[in-house]
């Protein structure tokens, strides 16, 4: 037998699969997995964004840095130096970048810091919307 006649032969043999005594069954089970795992996964995920949420709120609302503090220990001190140094290169790239895209003259600075950390959260939820929505559409 020749390959071209054996292939063929191969391909009508695997190509429908035997049907099992217990494929309804199996895929009952298989259906009633995945449901109960995506009700355990989407109250596993609530229970850890309430967690998360009460501590952002409780730790954003607590804020208190002394590290640049003069009784402050040398590491403190540092600290708090590197933390400036970093937020004034950030405020330059940023402000860089504004000035890119014509937006120099944009002021933040009348908000309040509560309202740029709900600001910047709801891009972050937006964001990862996002996400999930192009991510849903791929699978």
């Amino acid at each position: 037998m020749s390959s071209d006649e054996f292939d063929p032969m191969i391909e009508r043999l695997f190509a429908r699969s035997p049907q099992m005594a217990d494929a309804p069954l199996f895929a009952a089970g298989v259906e009633a997995k995945l449901q109960s795992s995506s009700r355990v996964r989407t109250v596993a995920l609530t229970v850890a964004g309430l967690i998360g949420g009460v501590i952002a709120v409780r730790e954003s609302t607590n804020v208190s840095f002394t590290l640049s503090d003069a009784q402050a220990p040398v590491a403190g001190r540092a600290i708090g130096q590197g933390i400036q140094s970093a937020s004034l290169n950030v405020q330059e790239a940023v402000g860089s970048g504004l000035a890119q895209f014509g937006l120099a003259d944009l002021s933040l600075g009348s908000m309040g810091g509560m309202q740029l950390f709900w600001l910047a959260a709801g891009a972050l939820i937006a964001l990862a919307a996002a996400g999930v929505m192009k991510l849903s559409q791929e699978v």
